[in-house]
Formats: structure tokens, sequence, C-alpha cells
């Protein structure tokens, strides 16, 4: 299920013709305490605004290439319903995006704005992709999931090879882990290309199943994902995600809510760039100890920028001087 060479060769090639290279910018003034080379990977810079359409764009069209496609389903809490929606219709197809009630304002506008269909229902994780899933099958759609999909990670891993193009001697990449299938990509290939590259994963606090996972090399669910940052939301994983991840990821960590809020604001304040609480997850862990990274070259993602308002203000608000 890991990407290969040739896969992610593909990839680049093809996406290539719908989306450029995200930028790679040096974060000096965060860095700066612990003489860290900490670089920013700015995925905001795609359209919707997150990493996603990666992904999103990659598996659409690698399916459309090999058979008939009606339409396109995705269960999300935002971002990858976004980039499904933008995907769909840079193929021509209908695309409905299941949603959790009360999504994040934000998000669930982008997708309505790229004309898909939305449907909120009152459901959670593992429930929510059930309910796509049998939207798909009653309907004939492809469900694009994100878990699952074994072109997405396709997609995610054409990060690692931006990166390790632009800057070959990267000690280590900090990356958020919601249903895991961003870092299998971008683990894979950076590996792939340096085995020694540090992979570092972040949850949150509040949504912790992968890193109780990775820990027990076992699925470990969680009753709730109650967390700020939506994207990070993950209740049950998978099996195969799990062992991926044993493989693949060096270290994983929890970060608070407080945590989060304060790697919104120190995006915001020091490199006056908007991130969204799972877009800023990867800044909050390096936060939490910025001399475990003195004298490396650290790249730290920013995953997304679709911050409700509220939650912008609330980081704002909560500055310490």
């Amino acid at each position: 299920m890991l990407p290969t060479k040739e896969q992610v060769k593909n990839a680049r090639q093809l996406l290539r013709a719908f989306l450029r290279p995200t930028r790679l910018v040096s974060a000096e003034r965060i860095g700066r305490d612990s003489d860290t080379q900490l670089h920013l990977k700015l995925e905001t810079d795609l359209p919707t605004a997150s990493f996603k359409p990666r992904g999103a764009i990659y598996a659409l069209m690698k399916n459309v290439e090999q058979r008939s496609i009606k339409g396109v389903v995705a269960a999300s809490t935002g971002n990858h319903g976004a980039a499904v929606a933008y995907a769909a219709r840079l193929a021509k197809l209908p695309a409905t995006i299941f949603l959790p009630e009360s999504p994040n304002p934000i998000k669930r506008a982008r997708i309505v704005a790229l004309a898909a269909t939305v449907k909120e229902v009152k459901a959670i994780s593992q429930s929510l992709a059930d309910e796509a899933a049998a939207f798909a099958q009653e309907h004939d759609y492809y469900f694009l999931n994100d878990a699952s999909d074994e072109f997405v990670p396709v997609g995610t891993a054409t990060i690692a090879a931006e990166i390790l193009d632009e800057l070959p001697a990267v000690d280590a990449i900090i990356v958020p882990m919601g249903d895991t299938a961003l870092i299998r990509g971008l683990a894979a290939e950076a590996k792939r290309r340096d085995p020694e590259i540090n992979i570092i994963g972040v949850q949150a606090e509040q949504a912790p199943s992968y890193f109780r996972s990775w820990h027990a090399d076992r699925v470990v669910t969680t009753e709730t994902c109650d967390t700020m940052a939506d994207g990070l939301a993950t209740c049950v994983p998978l099996e195969s995600n799990v062992r991926e991840i044993r493989e693949l990821v060096d270290e994983v960590c929890l970060v608070s809510e407080d945590e989060l809020l304060q790697g919104i604001r120190t995006l915001l304040f020091e490199e006056h760039l908007v991130a969204e609480a799972a877009g800023a997850a990867a800044t909050a862990a390096y936060l939490q100890n910025p001399s475990a990274y003195a004298g490396r070259t650290v790249v730290s993602l920013v995953t997304g920028s679709n911050i409700p308002h509220e939650l912008l203000q609330k980081a704002v608000n909560s500055r310490q001087y």
C-alpha cells in the first residue's frame, strides 16, 4: 500500500497540470531561540487552502482513467470534502460530501462554493464514513475515503518530494496526523530518499487514537475526539494504517488545546501566516521543546488555513504578553 518511486513520479506529473508546488519558507523568528534551521512547508498555498487536493485529485483522476464513474462521495470534517469537491469539478463529475452536524463554517462554505451537495449528519468518525459508503453504494458513486484509499498517500508523498528537491539535507519533518494518509505518504517518500530522516507525527491530546495505537502497536480506539483541530479528529484507527505508521514514523507526540492556540498565534504574529488548528499542530509540537531541535534542519508542515473567525479571535486574545 505504500507509494513506490514510480507512483510518486506519476503523481507529480499528473498533479503538475492542476497544482503548483507549495512554498518552503525559512521560519527564522520561530527557530531563532534554539538555533534551529526551521522551515515551513506552506500547504495552505493550494486550492481550498489545505494539503488535501494532492490526494483527492490524484485518486479521482486515476480512478477516472481506469473505469467509468458517475460521481464521487466523501466523508469529511471539511478539508477533504472541499478537496474532493474541487477534484470533482476538474473531472466534471457531481460530488456529495457528508459532514458532521455544525461543521467548520469556512470549510462548509468552500464545499458549497464548489457546487458539491452537502449532507450534514449526526455522526462522527467511522459512522460518518459508513453513511457516505452507503450513499456511494446506493448511487453507484466512487467513495473517496481519505483514510483507506490506496491513491491518496501517493498524492501526499509529493510533499516530501518537493521538500527534498529544494532542501536535500533535512534532519526532521514534523507532520500533523489525523487519518494518517498525509504522514504515510510523506514518510514513505522521505524515508525512500533518506532513511535517516526523522518523521514526527502530531495528534491532539483530545483525539489521541493513532498516538495510542502507535505506542501500543495495535488499534486503540477512543470514544470521543473532541478537539478544535477538526482535521485531526479520528476515533477509530484502521489496522493497516497503524502497521504503516509503526514502520515509518519515528516519534509521535500530543499537543493540548492551549498549545494548538499557541501554534496558531505564533504563526500569525511571528510569521504572518494564518493556520487552522490542525494546520498549526506541527508548529505547536515544535514549540513544546525547541531545544530538542537545536542545530538541526527541520521542516514543519502548515497543512491548512480554514480557521473559523471565532477561533482565530480566541487565539489572538489568548496571547501571553
